[in-house]
């Protein structure tokens, strides 16, 4: 394996920037300072101009294999998220078969450890029906519980109240949750087909029948059930500004019991983009009301927000032509979300600082991640290498998602990622991949 020393970069680590030097060996940070001088073996990189970041942690992502690799593959996904300066992904459960037992989970590892790029860890699922299978994952070796207390696919729907609070009672697993109300969601569709009933029904119906409602009421249960429980809950892709004020923003993430998570299209996009985005941007929770996504941006700021993920969730360009009801939930995001949030930096609305944290640090503190999230000595060399100067075009040619479409095509954002590190080796460098060295599962510490 190279080492490197990586020369005079502007390297943004906890609340900080400041120029330095960078020495990698072995695949972790063996120093840094503000100068450093290479020893024969080590490959030197000129970052003069340059910013260093932690690698982004994405909490949050459907890489849909096995069972619907038509619309994706952890290999594809993965080397997607690398080139975003994404270097490690947790993903979640809702594939075919649903990750219900701890064999169809070792499954998913499996098949990572086999081609993902980038580093990984996968989340168990829950259902109405597996407890006991639910109580034997590995806090070691597992980010966490993922439980859909709204919309999913196959048996992953919770809905039975005693089977919740046995979950939130007896799991010591980090509980991620997706929160919709069903049955408000279910009304409001109802309502609204009766409407609507062609297939040709406006996209823009989308936060209509997602609303702020069923947000809301799912969430103030989820964490009811937590204070209760003293259960550690996470509460996955926040979109409204009601649900803000469920949570704490006085503390810091190594001391909350309960935390939450925003997306990255929650943060960019807002529903006047239906008309001329339609169902290219149809997920659940909804992209709402452009008041929505002015509340998150300021709440990134005030603490209610810990973390910004991407809910990377592709479909085929085929499935998203179809009419609004047939249309598929979810879009393709993993490969932009940092230069999104330097776009927003740009406008003023998050400092560099404070991307790090939300997409780097926070998630480390989060889910106690063993050894990455941070630049620091010691740790892994999980870095993204950002040129804030040189303009990238999202084109169907650049994008290196399996579906082979991306909502942001046709933008210019003002930024690009140069290069991206994973665990030591330089697995993405001017538009080109080294396979040469597989990515790493994740690992936790936790008491």
């Amino acid at each position: 394996m190279a080492n490197y020393v990586l020369k005079g970069g502007q390297i943004v680590n906890e609340g900080k920037i400041f120029q330095g030097d960078i020495r990698i060996k072995q695949g972790r940070i063996d120093k840094i300072a503000s100068s450093i001088s290479p020893n024969a073996e080590d490959q030197v990189i000129d970052l003069s101009g340059k910013h260093v970041f932690p690698g982004m942690i994405d909490d949050q992502v459907h890489f849909r294999e096995p069972g619907l690799t038509h619309k994706a593959k952890i290999a594809s996904e993965a080397r997607a998220a690398v080139a975003g300066g994404v270097t490690s992904f947790m993903e979640m459960p809702n594939t075919v078969p649903n990750a219900l037992n701890q064999a169809l989970l070792a499954d998913k590892y499996d098949i990572a450890q086999a081609g993902s790029l980038a580093n990984y860890s996968f989340f168990m699922g829950a259902s109405n029906d597996n407890l006991e299978e639910v109580l034997k994952t590995s806090k070691r070796d597992v980010c966490g519980l993922k439980i859909f207390m709204g919309s999913s696919t196959g048996n992953m729907l919770v809905d039975n109240v005693q089977t919740l609070e046995k979950l939130f009672t007896r799991s010591e697993m980090l509980i991620a949750t997706h929160c919709e109300d069903e049955a408000t969601v279910r009304a409001r569709l109802a309502l609204f087909k009766e409407k609507y009933p062609s297939d040709d029904a406006p996209a823009y119906l989308h936060p209509l029948i997602r609303n702020e409602e069923a947000c809301y009421l799912s969430s103030s249960m989820a964490i009811d059930l937590a204070k209760k429980s003293n259960a550690r809950l996470h509460i996955l892709h926040i979109s409204t500004e009601e649900e803000l004020a469920l949570f704490d923003h006085t503390k810091p993430v190594k001391e909350k019991r309960i935390t939450a998570e925003v997306c990255v299209h929650h943060l960019w996009f807002d529903a006047s983009d239906y008309e001329l985005k339609g169902n290219l941007i149809k997920c659940n929770p909804a992209i709402k009301d452009a008041r929505h996504k002015n509340a998150l941006r300021k709440a990134l700021n005030t603490g209610e927000l810990d973390i910004i993920a991407t809910d990377h969730a592709p479909h085929t360009w085929e499935e998203k032509q179809q009419g609004y009801w047939s249309a598929p939930s979810g879009l393709p995001l993993v490969q932009h979300p940092l230069l999104i949030l330097f776009e927003l930096a740009q406008e003023g609305v998050i400092s560099l600082e404070r991307i790090a944290e939300k997409t780097a640090h926070a998630v480390a503190d989060c889910f106690q991640i063993e050894e990455r999230g941070y630049i620091r000595e010691g740790y892994w060399a999980d870095l993204a290498i950002v040129d804030l100067q040189k303009p990238t075009q999202v084109e169907k040619s650049n994008v290196h998602f399996q579906c082979a479409w991306s909502p942001l095509e046709g933008k210019t954002f003002t930024s690009s990622i140069e290069s991206t590190f994973v665990s030591g080796h330089l697995a993405y460098s001017n538009g080109k991949f080294d396979m040469s060295q597989l990515g790493k599962r994740l690992l936790f510490n936790r008491d």
